[in-house]
């Protein structure tokens, strides 16, 4: 709780210097108000009973996946190319696949430790039913299509079996299908144009010169200029400047890498992996096998999530549009990164009252 409160505390500081020019509070107001919300989602999953929980978990897996259909209704709208929001009433939205994260965590744990619990080792069919569980919402995500979100549901899914104990051929069989999967997507006309344009720029940034190709850049010159220390905060160029489009969503490191400098960016990182150490921690404690999937599920995803939204952002990875966890704006992100919390609690007090 603490280092996930940090991490949102430092986001509001960076989301601020990122959009107060053109927005004044408008930006920090709401991140604060999210962060508030997550909060208490956290505390409400926290304090809801570890049996109540398992019991709610199909409920909460379907509700998922009947909103990631809502998508492909009139009712989605489209945004940078991907048909992944529900708006709502006074301004406000909501994107299902971020949400569909915690219930895949939940889901795959206990479909995969019901069978450790007994002492056996999950087999084919409990494999099988875990990959169908995973398929579902990663098919509705790509049909979005969302291939940054998709690939976090797939890397939760391929660690949640992974560390369950599952036969290694039936991993290697999955992996497979799931690089099929992303050859396909990016071979065939599944995914925008504007996303098409962002894998395009990670090969050749020169390629769209004026588009991502330009926001990529300015991006990387914003990190290179910080140094050690950093322009110092609400003083860098490039983000008090303007340069770069939509920087307190999928490139808030960018402002951490300018005016925090190496030294501030590395510490955020230092904070981003307490909070999945910690998870790792709660893992081992863990009074079940559910429990024990389920923290390190959360550990999963925040692994990948970090490592692919860092890896944007200094030219490493191709951008998918993912955000930072709890440092990025975004209220659907921030709700269920801190869902993610609760349900990593819940299982530390379950194994505290055993």
């Amino acid at each position: 709780m603490v280092g996930a409160l940090g991490l949102s505390l430092v986001g509001a500081l960076l989301v601020w210097s990122a959009t107060r020019n053109a927005a004044g509070t408008a930006y920090l107001t709401r991140h604060l108000v999210n962060t508030a919300l997550g909060v208490a989602l956290a505390a409400a999953v926290t304090r809801t009973g570890y049996q109540l929980l398992r019991a709610l978990a199909p409920a909460l897996y379907v509700l998922s996946v009947a909103g990631l259909v809502l998508l492909l209704t009139p009712i989605g709208s489209t945004v940078n190319g991907s048909h992944s929001w529900i708006l709502l009433p006074g301004g406000f939205s909501v994107q299902p696949s971020e949400l569909a994260k915690a219930a895949l965590c939940l889901g795959l744990a206990i479909v995969l430790g019901e069978r450790l619990d007994r002492g056996a080792v999950p087999d084919g069919r409990d494999v099988a039913v875990a990959w169908a569980v995973a398929a579902v919402p990663i098919a509705l995500v790509m049909l979005q299509p969302d291939l940054g979100s998709a690939l976090v549901l797939g890397a939760l899914a391929f660690g949640v079996v992974a560390l369950s104990g599952a036969p290694k051929r039936r991993l290697a069989l999955a992996l497979g299908l799931v690089t099929a999967g992303v050859v396909a997507a990016l071979t065939t006309p599944l995914l925008s144009d504007y996303q098409r344009d962002r894998l395009t720029a990670f090969a050749d940034p020169q390629a769209d010169p004026h588009g991502i190709g330009y926001q990529t850049r300015q991006v990387r010159i914003a990190i290179g200029s910080g140094g050690w220390q950093g322009q110092g905060l609400f003083e860098g160029r490039q983000t008090q400047g303007g340069f770069i489009p939509y920087q307190q969503t999928d490139f808030v490191f960018s402002v951490a890498g300018e005016e925090l400098g190496f030294l501030g960016a590395a510490g955020l990182l230092l904070l981003l992996g307490f909070v999945v150490i910690r998870s790792v921690v709660v893992a081992s404690r863990a009074q079940d096998a559910t429990g024990r999937l389920l923290a390190l599920g959360v550990a999963t995803w925040f692994t990948f999530q970090v490592f692919e939204n860092v890896g944007m952002n200094l030219g490493l990875m191709p951008v998918t549009g993912l955000p930072l966890p709890f440092v990025s704006y975004g209220g659907s992100s921030m709700f269920a990164c801190w869902l993610a919390i609760g349900l990593v609690n819940n299982v530390h007090l379950a194994g505290q009252r055993r």
